[in-house]
């Protein structure tokens, strides 16, 4: 039976903020929290995901909560790991099946990195049958912030424009959107349709943030 999501043009607003990233992170307040469209499906509860925009890029929270474990993560083994994923399409477009050089894919992890393997780790992915990739993308326009809490943690991340081709709010207020919340406890939490869809390659899949100033 296909997910209740497939069937609706999800879209949610995602409003601007002067200050996207600070030395603290995000901090973004509680009027940036994304719906919870899983809900449409019988699924309550999950992570907490906040968004805003400037011209400057992108930034997100993503609170999970409900873990009796720490995060198991590992760079070498990133898609295994208990993280998020982001798939960012700065056209919006939904009509198409295999992604364009507009369309973007992003791991998250809330530790795994540094020396001691306790720091925040993040990096861009191909998206896989793309017809196209994006331009390169420059190491300081990727940032990430982690937290752990007594039951879960908070990842924070800041996308650069400089990250994002075709970034554009002005002429393009509308973005293609899809996370991924993988966890090895709480199983899978996206925005859009999740599994058995193939949402990690397909545009269409994916829901639309609206850039509201």
């Amino acid at each position: 039976m296909l997910p209740k999501r497939v069937l609706f043009r999800l879209a949610a607003p995602c409003f601007y903020r002067q200050e996207l990233w600070t030395a603290e992170g995000a901090a973004l307040e509680p009027r940036y929290r994304l719906p919870h469209f899983a809900e449409l499906e019988g699924q309550q509860g999950g992570a907490e995901v906040r968004a805003a925009w400037s011209e400057q890029g992108l930034t997100f929270s993503f609170f999970v909560a409900g873990k009796k474990q720490p995060p198991w993560c590992r760079t070498s083994r990133p898609d295994d790991s208990d993280g998020v994923q982001l798939w960012i399409d700065t056209r919006d477009v939904h009509n198409v099946h295999r992604a364009s050089r507009f369309c973007h894919r992003f791991l998250f992890l809330p530790i795994g990195g540094g020396s001691r393997l306790d720091k925040p780790w993040g990096q861009w992915l191909p998206i896989h049958r793309a017809r196209e990739q994006p331009g390169a993308i420059p190491p300081a326009q990727v940032k990430a912030r982690s937290e752990l809490t007594a039951d879960g943690y908070l990842l924070e991340m800041f996308l650069g424009a400089g990250a994002l081709t075709g970034f554009d709010p002005a002429e393009h207020p509308r973005l293609g959107f899809q996370y991924a919340v993988t966890d090895r406890e709480l199983g899978e939490q996206t925005f859009a349709a999740g599994s058995p869809m193939p949402y990690q390659e397909d545009p269409s899949l994916w829901a639309t943030l609206e850039l509201v100033r």
